[in-house]
């Protein structure tokens, strides 16, 4: 997951591949609290790993549920049949509306004495319409600050079953969930009956919660979508095991992109699209009929058991008027594909935008103006009109906290201008989706020359290996130790039983080529195992120093070098990046310090390891390399013409990277 301020996506030319989705956010949550409300262990299988779940598991625990997690399946030991605590309990939701709306009315009706917060911005989203329809039920809940409001407090009811429980069903269809997921817990003796007050909004998802809870044997009886029954002597029964289907909602994002991106020719048949894998076109989650709307604009999809495959169709797409009650989600993936069709896209109903995570129809009008297109709101409403070709404009898209406001505009990089777009906080797509970034690029396409490279070159000692690992760290791109190539190369090739001699050069460079390496911060991995001690020793210096002499391995590496330059960039730190390996990278470094300084941190780092070392040495020896590496005949030690050249002598490495980071800026200007 890309913990970086921002995330710059260079201009993509294609996709095509397999994407395999996480697990529902709103499935998962669901599944996870009534869990917790049955007798005996429920085995979860599937279940989504993100921010929303993590706050539900949390809140479990604090409960006193069983929780047990190994990758994603979670063992849940339910509350059912057990005493509730006693002890106030304060439970932190986060901004995860499927963990706070159901959990209160759960928590209201069983009662105690418990306090739910969250992040600033869930303090502003409404929740009166569900403490109204509990305390009509005789829960006690308090709000904490604003009227309508959390953070709440919730204590002991004195519960009036007599008359029906009504909730407004126009402002957030999670309210009814939620009194549709806790009042089981109030039915033994008789029926509840739960009236909609006005139009009910999102059906969709209460048709996953009834589905739900038909699975826990809870069967909800609906009259119309007015009136809900929930029979007398209803109790959870826990369904053994569970599986989560994969996120519909995360889906739109891939079927968008196989309708917008052209596929990759290179690949052959494998390359026409994009093929969806952990749902299809039966599942049990309304946002599953985005790929309709999809279609109507133009996308070609089919469908099996469990995936979906989406190629281009018609081009460009069209535009649609489109009634989205049904896809309050995954209807604002349709906002951006508007922007590549031939007229205007209106979308109508969505109302409940306002009260998402942020004003969505506020942001997505907001963040498509910055990319040049014309948008009309209105109350639930909006109309976004196509971004003809020259008129996209490189833009910094505000994500406002929420997933999917980051995720829809990553496929604004597909324009036809090949403009970059930035994505400010692309973290908060770990609500729902917490690798999307990795998922896109491992599908997505685009010629080298649009993949950023940044080389930091310069002496041994430099600290050049430190400065590139951190300045890579904080803009989410790969890292090359190029350096260290050569003496993982000479170890993978004594692990395979070669020598470092000529007589097995051709053997050698062969091994290179395809070298399973991978560097995460200081740290070297080969083929996953951490190898980073074993090739740092004097021993390894002088085994690298063996196979650096051998052209076709040197040729071989080269290659190698070339194959890290992958989306979404690549930060390569060594002596000859700038000058022979990419010496069309926008941003060359080439770092340096005195001899005396490096030796001083060489000494220092070497204390520190245990061995004993002298200065003076030290600096004899980095002088006589640095006379080496200048005068070599093959790719000798010197800045690139039009490198940048930064002295470390006197600065810290914070220093450092945030002067390669303002130079980087100033070279990626965005509006």
């Amino acid at each position: 997951m890309f913990s970086t301020a921002f995330l710059d996506l260079p201009a993509l030319q294609g996709a095509s591949g397999t994407v395999t989705l996480p697990g529902s956010k709103s499935i998962s949550n669901r599944v996870l609290l009534l869990s917790a409300l049955c007798q005996g262990t429920t085995v979860v299988h599937d279940l989504l790993d993100s921010d929303d779940t993590r706050v539900m598991l949390a809140a479990l625990r604090q409960l006193g549920c069983g929780v047990e997690v190994k990758g994603t399946t979670v063992t849940i030991t339910g509350l059912g049949g057990r005493a509730w605590p006693t002890e106030a309990i304060e439970f932190f939701m986060g901004n995860a509306g499927t963990a706070m709306r159901p959990l209160t009315a759960a928590l209201a009706v069983k009662g105690g004495d418990f306090t739910l917060k969250g992040v600033p911005r869930m303090h502003e989203r409404p929740i009166g319409d569900l403490v109204d329809a509990l305390r009509e039920l005789g829960c006690a809940i308090d709000y904490l600050g604003n009227e309508g409001f959390p953070p709440l407090r919730v204590r002991q009811p004195t519960l009036q079953l007599d008359k029906p429980i009504p909730v407004r069903g126009d402002v957030s269809s999670q309210f009814l969930t939620a009194l549709l997921m806790a009042l089981p817990l109030a039915a033994q003796d008789r029926a509840i009956t739960i009236e909609v007050v006005g139009e009910l909004i999102s059906k969709p998802y209460i048709e996953i919660t009834l589905n739900l809870l038909a699975r826990y044997g809870i069967a909800v009886e609906r009259q119309g979508w007015e009136r809900f029954v929930i029979p007398a002597g209803s109790r959870y029964q826990s369904p053994g095991s569970i599986h989560v289907e994969a996120d519909a909602s995360s889906a739109s994002y891939f079927i968008a992109l196989g309708a917008i991106a052209a596929g990759d020719p290179s690949k052959g048949s494998q390359g026409k699209g994009i093929r969806i894998q952990g749902v299809g076109a039966d599942s049990i989650q309304g946002d599953i009929r985005f790929m309709d709307a999809a279609a109507q604009m133009g996308a070609m999809i089919t469908s099996g058991p469990n995936w979906l495959e989406i190629q281009r169709g018609a081009w460009p797409l069209k535009g649609i008027t489109l009634d989205c009650n049904h896809i309050p989600d995954a209807a604002m993936t349709l906002a951006v594909m508007a922007l590549y069709a031939d007229g205007p896209t209106t979308l109508r109903n969505i109302a409940s935008w306002r009260v998402k995570e942020t004003d969505r129809i506020v942001a997505m009008a907001a963040e498509s103006r910055k990319l040049g297109a014309t948008v009309e709101e209105g109350p639930d409403w909006i109309t976004i009109h196509p971004l003809p070709a020259g008129k996209w404009q490189r833009a910094s898209i505000h994500t406002y906290d929420d997933h999917r406001v980051a995720m829809c505009f990553s496929l604004a990089t597909f324009n036809p201008d090949q403009v970059p777009v930035r994505i400010e906080d692309p973290k908060c797509v770990a609500k729902t989706f917490p690798d999307y970034f990795e998922a896109l690029f491992s599908v997505a396409h685009t010629a080298a020359t649009n993949i950023p490279v940044i080389c930091i070159d310069g002496p041994t000692a430099s600290g050049k290996g430190t400065l590139a690992s951190r300045v890579a760290a904080q803009l989410g791109y790969h890292y090359l130790d190029s350096g260290a190539l050569y003496r993982v190369t000479a170890y993978a090739a004594l692990q395979a039983g070669l020598t470092l001699e000529a007589a097995d050069e051709a053997a050698i460079a062969n091994l290179a080529r395809s070298l399973p390496v991978r560097f995460e911060g200081e740290q070297v991995l080969l083929d996953g195992v951490d190898v980073t001690d074993a090739i740092r020793s004097e021993q390894g210096g002088m085994n690298a120093s063996k196979v650096s002499v051998l052209p076709a391995v040197r040729d071989a590496l080269v290659d190698l070098q070339h194959s890290f330059q992958r989306l979404p960039g690549l930060l390569a730190d060594g002596r000859d990046m700038g000058t022979v390996i990419f010496p069309n990278a926008p941003l060359k470094v080439f770092l340096t310090a005195s001899a005396a300084q490096r030796a001083e941190r060489r000494h220092k780092q070497l204390i520190s390891k245990g061995f004993s070392a002298n200065i003076d040495a030290l600096c004899a020896d980095l002088e006589a390399r640095d006379a080496r590496d200048m005068s070599r005949s093959v790719a000798p030690l010197r800045p690139a013409q039009d490198a940048l050249q930064l002295d470390n002598s006197q600065l810290s490495i914070e220093a450092s990277v945030e002067q390669v980071m303002v130079w980087w800026q100033s070279r990626q200007v965005f509006g």
